[in-house]
């Protein structure tokens, strides 16, 4: 057991979670910070921290999105709402790294307390509700990050969901507000209707529903960056698997980018944590390990029914280089972790990137 699975089952764990989750990424901001306020003057000791934190492996480079990614392994949306920290979290070692969600108007989200851990089972059971600061807030931020110094290797996706208190058929223009605000820093586009945490937004996964709203954001992405912008879709785990093929073969008619599989889970299935504190904790989108039998049957239906080219980001209950290469030997395009991260500390993706490019080189 290492020194950062020490300190979490001991201490972070007695700590709220979302608190610990604040302090934790200023924490890395302020680091990273360190290190780039004078890169002639910045303390050695910052700099060689950072820099140990992520080395590159050649093996794991990869194209997408016409971009080349340093790795295939992703930091998905949750963890930095905001666009704060998106330079700081690429340092440790994250091929690219997932913003958001933003909502068109910024919004609380739900009440406290509203992040909780199952330790037993590595996993996290969140009712976040979209607190964000909205999209014209972070589309300010991201124009700063663009104008000032910033790692230019770094590709951003920008994920985007409905405002709470507007209602599902006024859910277009809502999503195209955000559109117009954010697709200009977008290196992709990732439409949410797949988060349990906002009532009514995954009815919106329904393909007479998706349809026009996917129909509408593409060409608006493409009309405010004054380019093409990879559009995705991001799909839950619950839908049935004729869904799952509905959402492909709409994927197909509307010439999008690809597909994100999956969100978080509203099933309590499989956890081993007992179902006495389960209950305790309510409602909330389930993510973890529990959710990667789930995620791998839906990027395996993705896969048998999209174009070959079509990106899948898998993500879903990733924890160790195996997963990832799994994933990916599936037909996953690129995979996204979070929950594995959280459990995992900064240095995990370090040791996920170097095992990766280890069974690569292995099979060469």
């Amino acid at each position: 057991m290492g020194l950062y699975d020490l300190a979490f089952d001991h201490v972070i764990t007695r700590v709220d979670a979302e608190y610990a989750h604040r302090v934790a990424f200023r924490s890395l901001q302020r680091l990273y910070a360190a290190t780039q306020r004078n890169p002639r003057t910045a303390r050695m000791r910052d700099r060689a921290v950072v820099g140990r934190l992520a080395p590159t492996h050649e093996a794991l480079a990869v194209e997408v999105f016409g971009r080349r990614l340093s790795s295939p392994l992703g930091l998905a949306a949750g963890f930095d709402k905001n666009a704060e920290g998106i330079d700081a979290l690429a340092a440790l070692g994250f091929g690219f790294v997932e913003i958001g969600t933003v909502t068109a108007h910024a919004q609380p989200g739900n009440p406290t307390p509203r992040l909780f851990r199952l330790p037993d089972d590595r996993a996290i059971i969140n009712r976040m509700g979209f607190n964000n600061d909205g999209a014209d807030a972070v589309a300010a931020r991201l124009a700063r990050r663009s104008a000032g110094p910033h790692d230019e290797r770094v590709v951003v996706g920008v994920n985007i969901g409905k405002t709470k208190a507007v209602a599902n058929d006024a859910a277009i223009e809502d999503y195209l507000s955000s559109t117009r605000a954010l697709a200009p820093f977008a290196d992709y586009l990732v439409v949410n209707v797949s988060s349990p945490n906002t009532p009514g937004l995954r009815d919106l996964q329904a393909v007479e529903q998706l349809r026009p709203l996917l129909a509408a954001v593409g060409p608006a992405a493409d009309e405010a960056a004054g380019h093409p912008v990879p559009l995705l879709v991001k799909i839950a785990p619950d839908l049935a698997d004729d869904d799952v093929v509905d959402v492909a073969a709409l994927a197909r008619d509307l010439n999008l980018a690809g597909v994100v599989a999956t969100n978080t889970t509203i099933s309590r299935t499989g956890l081993r944590t007992s179902p006495a504190l389960v209950q305790g904790v309510g409602a909330g989108g389930l993510s973890g390990p529990v959710l990667a039998a789930r995620s791998l049957e839906v990027l395996a239906l993705l896969r048998s029914h999209l174009a070959a080219d079509a990106v899948i980001i898998s993500v879903g209950g990733i924890s160790t280089a195996d997963d990832v290469t799994r994933r990916l030997e599936l037909g996953a395009t690129l995979v996204q972790a979070y929950t594995g991260f959280v459990y995992g500390g900064p240095l995990w993706v370090r040791r996920i990137n170097a095992e990766v490019a280890r069974q690569r080189e292995a099979t060469r």
